[in-house]
């Protein structure tokens, strides 16, 4: 099987590597070349541009930064499915909306190609470790063609079908959201019961021990708590994106979201305040600057 990786940032180096590291037949592309060092290093060979990467591919996978990329990449002029051969398999990893999914199956579908939405969860060091969750949407036969590949980038146990085409990117969608969700939840409480003379230590284990309990408080806000870290690891440029696409999303489908709109709304303000490049938690530094506190606890 001949695979071609499309997009080689801060998720899709990690998830090519491990591809060619497994002796999979890897062709490889990115706008900036020097990104496609280390899956070279594993036997990967890198193409000369998107449309050379798919013209010879069985299956083609795409990890890129936003909904108009992926669209202008696929179906632009000399685009990537203009490329593509009939009966090859497309599978996108982005975090991207269903309506770029309509758009592009209807002309991959004119050609006799098939897609699979498949985006991921767990970050960068997921990615790297190839211990991803993956949601895909699409058809079950190309789902088990895709199978084997996933299963080198993803927990074989956490690659899920989650419905027809374009489900995956919804589910992708809502678990970001309500993640962020959490995050300024979480933000805002933790200041209000330190501002009231509570023990940041004592507060937090109180809620770990509640039925309020989540990974995001347990696990994930730990770095912040005991060092700062406000995970630059993914920008808050891109989480700010991901908020918009949800929005959008609940948009198209008549939904109110008073709650995520209020959300983005505090996401965006960070995002001014701090740049674009800081972490994705940083929101939570507003809370600490705006109300002259920091949110430490003694590291465990």
């Amino acid at each position: 099987m001949r695979v071609s990786f499309l997009g080689l940032g801060n998720m899709g180096g990690h998830m090519s590597r491990n591809l060619a590291a497994a002796g999979v037949d890897l062709t490889v592309y990115d706008l900036e070349s020097a990104r496609a060092a280390s899956a070279q290093a594993q036997g990967a060979v890198l193409a000369e541009s998107a449309a050379a990467v798919a013209a010879t591919a069985d299956v083609v996978i795409t990890m890129l930064p936003t909904p108009t990329v992926l669209e202008e990449v696929l179906l632009g002029s000399g685009g990537v499915l203009a490329a593509m051969t009939p009966g090859s398999l497309w599978i996108d990893m982005s975090t991207s909306v269903p309506a770029v999914a309509a758009r592009v199956a209807a002309a991959a579908t004119d050609k006799g190609i098939r897609i699979l939405d498949a985006p991921v969860s767990g970050m960068s060091k997921g990615a790297d470790t190839g211990m991803l969750q993956i949601f895909v949407g699409g058809d079950e036969a190309d789902l088990r063609q895709a199978l084997p590949l996933l299963h080198i980038m993803g927990e074989p146990e956490r690659v899920l079908h989650v419905g027809g085409a374009g489900a995956g990117y919804a589910v992708k969608l809502m678990i970001n959201a309500l993640w962020f969700d959490q995050l300024v939840a979480i933000a805002e409480i933790l200041t209000i019961g330190v501002k009231a003379g509570v023990d940041l230590s004592v507060l937090h284990r109180s809620l770990v021990a509640s039925p309020a309990n989540s990974l995001l408080l347990e696990r994930d806000f730990r770095p912040i708590l005991e060092s700062g870290d406000y995970d630059e690891g993914f920008a808050i440029a891109l989480a700010c994106k991901d908020i918009r696409l949800a929005v959008e999303l609940a948009d198209a489908v008549g939904v109110q979201t008073p709650l995520n709109s209020v959300v983005k709304r505090s996401f965006d303000v960070a995002r001014e305040r701090f740049g674009y490049r800081a972490g994705e938690m940083i929101p939570v530094r507003s809370y600490e600057l705006d109300n002259g506190i920091e949110l430490r606890t003694p590291a465990r």
